[in-house]
């Protein structure tokens, strides 16, 4: 019985998540890719919402990273704190609305103004 309750609940809970890739979490097609050094900006849109992480180049050590998603005519979501890999996900409701995303990485950062209007 023991040996069925083990098979089961590593069958249930899948494999491990191996890259940042699969790591993201977010609901979506694939739509904008933002690159700066050290990583990029990464957003994913659904019918009524858009997803963004900013993931890092070299995951490694902890460093301050950030990801703020705005909808326009709303207030930012905002997910900041020393991560290895990845910032977020964070998602915004946007049906019919431009978003703006903003990521950081130990520094230095980018910004995507305007875009998926």
């Amino acid at each position: 019985m023991a040996v069925l309750l083990t098979a089961t609940t590593l069958t249930l809970a899948g494999p491990a998540v191996a890259n940042a890739d699969a790591a993201s979490l977010c609901a979506g097609r694939p739509t904008r890719t933002v690159a700066f050094p050290g990583g990029e900006i990464r957003l994913y849109r659904s019918r009524q919402y858009v997803c963004a992480t900013t993931v890092a180049t070299h995951p490694g050590a902890r460093r301050a990273m950030s990801i703020s998603l705005q909808p326009r005519g709303g207030h930012p979501a905002v997910d900041t704190g020393n991560y290895t890999r990845q910032a977020g996900p964070i998602t915004v409701h946007a049906l019919n609305r431009c978003v703006r995303a903003t990521g950081a990485i130990a520094g230095r950062s980018a910004s995507t103004g305007w875009v998926l209007c």
